[in-house]
């Protein structure tokens, strides 16, 4: 068995990755051959989509950017903890261990660490992967805070299209809890998995020749057929995140990027425009396609954890924040088997722990983590490019879990 070089070895940097004009050819990534997805090639593309696919600005705005306070401790490299597996390890080893690209740390809305490693900076945004369906969570429960969405509507109430599909029977709230029968693999390492059609659909895989398969995500969602029963279990599908997009884009008459401008990203005061990946009729990819600074999603996670306040206003409602909190059902949780995750729920596309320290968390593949603890008064904001896909049940969870946990035990015993 070859072992998985290290995040030394597998650097950008000192793999002269996309080095040089042109860079070399075998140091080359290229779209159209796919290269740019494979790893360790994403240690580079990651942090550049931008050039590798078509996106979508969603737009800071001319306001000033959002102070966001500095108090810079040394002492945290040294935390302590166990892995779920049983190895002993610190705060600083696990950076590497989970191919952390960048992390940032914010106690009490000031930034007590901030590591940027592999081809990111402070500057560049980073692919979120699945981050971006709390993105979308937020705006749903704004609306329905706004009461402009019922969760206990059907889905073809807003959109029609989706009647003869596994949709047709299944209302919002089900799609936002993802506790839908719906026919879809998720599962990343089956090349036949309906993941790889959905990406392809989406435009972030190339189609390969004679393709004749859908060519934008309202065509592939439109046809998804059911497979057992709605509101009966949990189970983690990107294709429902993509529905609930489209209901939102319905109801608003706004695209996805337009609405977390005028809704976040402009009341926040983000340093940076984000920007999100368009499939070939310029539709947002919700499911997994944002690209934000790291800074500005620890802006995010700081305001959640001040119940929606940020910038000096209400950006969102608070209730919207407790709902999301208080969080689901867990036996429905349990019964997807995550092991890594015993005792948690999935509450408008957020994972919610129902620890002693109340944390919840937004997760994307490969790494991309924004995790809050309420009690801890701690934000942490992590991009990556790790070579499993996968969080649940995989070496990053192990790791970051409890590394999270001791981080935010220490600052809560150190002040």
């Amino acid at each position: 068995m070859t072992e998985t070089p290290d995040a030394l070895a597998t650097d950008p940097a000192r793999l002269g990755l996309m080095q040089g004009f042109p860079p070399a050819p075998d140091k080359t990534l290229d779209l159209l051959r796919s290269d740019s997805r494979r790893w360790p090639n994403t240690r580079w593309s990651f942090s550049h989509q931008r050039e590798m696919t078509p996106t979508s600005v969603v737009r800071r705005g001319p306001g000033t950017a959002s102070v966001l306070p500095y108090a810079l401790r040394d002492d945290l490299d040294a935390v302590a903890f166990t892995s779920m597996d049983g190895q002993a390890m610190d705060w600083g080893q696990s950076l590497a261990a989970n191919y952390t690209d960048g992390i940032v740390v914010l106690h009490k809305g000031a930034v007590i660490y901030e590591r940027y490693l592999g081809a990111l900076e402070p500057h560049m945004p980073h692919l979120a992967f699945s981050v971006t369906k709390s993105f979308v969570g937020l705006l749903a429960a704004l609306l329905q805070a706004e009461a402009l969405l019922d969760p206990e509507a059907l889905v073809p109430t807003y959109v029609p299209e989706l009647a003869g599909t596994a949709y047709g029977d299944a209302t919002v709230r089900q799609v936002m809890d993802m506790t839908i029968g719906v026919k879809y693999s998720e599962l990343y390492t089956d090349p036949k998995a309906d993941v790889w059609a959905y990406s392809r659909a989406a435009g972030m895989s190339p189609l390969p020749p004679g393709y004749d398969g859908p060519r934008t995500i309202f065509a592939f969602l439109q046809g998804l057929q059911k497979e057992g029963e709605h509101g009966q279990a949990f189970a983690y599908k990107t294709c429902n995140t993509e529905v609930l997009s489209w209901v939102i884009q319905r109801i608003t008459g706004q695209s996805f990027a337009s609405l977390v401008s005028d809704r976040i990203w402009q009341k926040l005061g983000a340093e940076e425009d984000a920007y999100v990946q368009v499939d070939s009729i310029a539709v947002a990819m919700a499911g997994g396609g944002l690209n934000t600074t790291l800074r500005d999603l620890a802006r995010i996670g700081e305001m959640m954890r001040l119940d929606g306040v940020y910038n000096g206003q209400q950006i969102l409602p608070r209730s919207v924040v407790d709902d999301i909190r208080g969080g689901a059902d867990r036996e429905h949780f349990a019964k997807a088997g995550v092991a890594t995750l015993p005792g948690w729920s999935y509450r408008n596309m957020w994972w919610v722990s129902h620890n002693n320290l109340g944390a919840y968390s937004a997760r994307g593949i490969h790494g991309q983590a924004l995790w809050i603890a309420p009690a801890a008064d701690l934000v942490i904001a992590r991009y990556a490019s790790h070579p499993i896909a996968g969080n649940g049940n995989s070496v990053l969870d192990k790791v970051s879990l409890p590394a999270y946990q001791a981080l935010a035990e220490h600052v809560m015993a150190t002040g």
